[in-house]
């Protein structure tokens, strides 16, 4: 996908939040030889050093992979976040981040423009190529766009069947923001839906594929997760079919506005 600011980012990519540090090498690995290029990780998610180890000892060069990480809560604010991003890169043992994210705008906090203001010092420095967010409503992102004369490249936000942010994609759109989905899958939640079920029956895949294929379909960037080899490499099979229009509107109209996660304008 060609983002706003011309850098080009896999549509599919591999999340590794909630993975053990412990376990992240070997899934970052499973995911790196299954043929994904973008790997999402966080400082909050504690498993940026064996993301980074398991990239260097890929094989595969630097360049050709899309890596995006994170900065916290508590690190916001300009000065504190750019000592935020120096620990993130040091801990992944990289030069540069592809992408770097304000992981949630903290409306409380009142810091998401100073912080996202860092992001754009550690662009002009080389440090990182594209600048995002995570978990912004539109008002966020209106507050943010007036505020710094430039729309994000991404917003990564909770979107499965179940909350399908249709107001906010159609937001994304129209600023060319693309749309990531964290919770792809509905945290599970959504393989067992008789409506996913049935679908994927009909076109011989896995639960998990056609949801991916949804997401995919929808213009969504998407980065399932999962730790067990069979099932990263089961989820990157999933450009060699299509879902025909009925199909794609009976997995939307699962929809029921349910959100899993916590309230952007809530949470801290």
């Amino acid at each position: 996908m060609v983002l706003n600011d011309g850098n080009i980012m896999p549509a599919l990519g591999f999340g590794v939040f909630k993975i053990p540090d412990g376990e992240t090498f070997a899934a970052v690995s499973a995911a790196l030889e299954s043929g994904y290029r973008s790997i999402d990780t966080a400082s909050v998610y504690g498993n940026e050093t064996a993301t980074g180890r398991a990239i260097r000892e890929s094989g595969i060069a630097r360049d050709d992979i899309f890596v995006t990480t994170k900065v916290w809560n508590t690190d916001q604010g300009y000065d504190s976040t750019l000592r935020a991003f120096e620990a993130s890169r040091a801990r992944l043992g990289m030069d540069y981040v592809d992408l770097y994210l304000v992981h949630w705008p903290v409306p409380a906090g009142g810091r998401f423009v100073d912080t996202y203001r860092a992001l754009q010092k550690l662009r002009a420095d080389g440090l990182v190529r594209s600048l995002g967010v995570s978990n912004f409503t539109q008002e966020h992102l209106l507050t943010l766009i007036d505020a710094v004369g430039e729309a994000p490249v991404l917003n990564q936000v909770e979107l499965h069947p179940r909350f399908t942010q249709r107001t906010l994609r159609d937001f994304h759109l129209a600023r060319a923001i693309a749309t990531e989905a964290w919770a792809p899958l509905g945290q599970g939640g959504m393989l067992a839906d008789p409506t996913v079920t049935g679908i994927a029956l009909d076109v011989r895949r896995t639960p998990a594929q056609v949801l991916i294929r949804w997401h995919l379909q929808l213009g969504n960037i998407v980065i399932p997760k999962s730790s067990d080899p069979a099932r990263i490499a089961a989820n990157a099979r999933v450009f060699d079919f299509e879902l025909n229009p009925a199909q794609m509107r009976a997995i939307s109209g699962l929809d029921t506005d349910t959100r899993l996660g916590p309230d952007p304008d809530e949470f801290s």
